[in-house]
């Protein structure tokens, strides 16, 4: 189990005895273990008929418990315990990232069939079949998610700022708490109370793009908040002294110094929060409604989205079946490009506007 790898010292009695090292597994040992219990318990499960859900099963049993026979009896307790959590780990996230790309190649598969020029540029008008193109959802997508935004961030980052710098007491608490209850809160419940509001204002008909952006902007709010919030915690409060210190004014200290130095994580929480919501569905299906031509005034009258497009074209197929399907595969398609570019914009927002790699 050890091996000595330096002979006693006999020369100077007070110094310490033989440095001794526990072995170890070689390099590849614990993975090749591990590969060698998935291909056996898919032969197992071969045997039976082969099952995937079995397979892996088997495979995860087997492959972890010869990696943790095979440490301890090398490498010892304490070893074979960090190898067998390890094992643990890299399953669990191997199960995440097998319905991920199963998705992500469906999407692109199923997808990529219409993502051509007429899907961006034509709209409904007139289409029953084959044809037609989603821009009048894209632009409405577009329209209502930028008004909801402009709604949503100056509340967010106010709330964020008076919570963190001003706030105290039971004003404070009852703030946060609504807060929490507002980050829980289903989107259809969103989407019924800004139909609510705006059926007691203009009637019973009433459906209008900035209906959409007010309930994006109940589920928008709560994550600019809790993001904002925990970014300017991490401001240090020594900037902060510094500048009272020089005799400037607490607001000018929260605009020249506190929002400069968190303006990448404000710029990262509010881009994801944007992304948050540009997929919602539920609340769009309560409030904007569906139209098949073009409507870009959010004030006048229905206004066609992505995810609503994708809904209709999916549950409601006309004698074209095969062509409504395809509209809504690459309507998904789209949203999740659309995701994927508001994830990169945090990205690049993070690593160009933190302070430590600054202009």
């Amino acid at each position: 189990m050890s091996q000595t790898v330096s002979p006693p010292r006999t020369d100077h009695p007070d110094l310490p005895g033989p440095v001794r090292t526990r072995r170890r597994l070689p390099r590849y040992a614990a993975t090749g273990l591990y590969l060698a219990g998935l291909l056996l318990g898919a032969v197992l499960s071969a045997l039976s008929g082969f099952n995937p859900a079995l397979t892996v099963i088997y495979g995860v049993a087997i492959g972890t418990v010869a990696v943790y026979a095979a440490s301890r009896a090398v490498e010892g307790t304490r070893k074979a315990t960090d190898r067998l959590v390890t094992c643990i780990v890299v399953t669990a996230f191997g199960i995440a990232v097998v319905p991920l790309v199963w998705l992500s190649y469906t999407v692109l598969d199923r997808g990529l069939t219409r993502l051509d020029g007429t899907f961006f540029s034509n709209s409904m008008v007139g289409v029953v079949g084959e044809g037609g193109g989603a821009y009048h959802a894209i632009m409405g997508t577009l329209i209502i998610t930028a008004l909801a935004a402009v709604i949503s961030v100056p509340i967010g980052l106010l709330t964020a700022i008076y919570l963190v710098e001003y706030g105290s007491g039971r004003l404070k608490r009852a703030i946060t708490f609504f807060v929490d209850v507002m980050t829980g809160i289903p989107s259809i419940v969103a989407g019924l109370f800004a139909f609510a509001l705006f059926t007691l204002l203009f009637g019973n008909d009433v459906r209008l793009g900035v209906m959409g952006a007010v309930a994006l902007s109940v589920l928008m709010i709560p994550v600019v908040v809790r993001s904002s919030e925990e970014v300017l915690k991490l401001v240090p409060n020594e900037l902060r002294e510094a500048s009272y210190a020089l005799g400037v004014p607490k607001w000018r200290t929260v605009v020249k110094v506190v929002l400069p130095t968190a303006i990448a994580g404000l710029g990262t929480g509010v881009t994801l929060s944007i992304a948050r919501v540009v997929g919602e569905t539920a609340p769009l299906l309560v409030t904007v409604g569906l139209i098949t031509s073009t409507n870009l005034n959010p004030f006048d009258g229905r206004m066609a989205t992505l995810p609503v497009f994708a809904y209709y074209q999916l549950t409601q197929p006309g004698t074209a079946t095969q062509a409504f399907l395809d509209r809504a595969w690459t309507a998904a398609l789209v949203l999740i490009i659309l995701v994927m570019a508001l994830n990169v914009v945090a990205r690049l927002i993070s690593r160009f506007f933190a302070p430590q790699t600054g202009r």
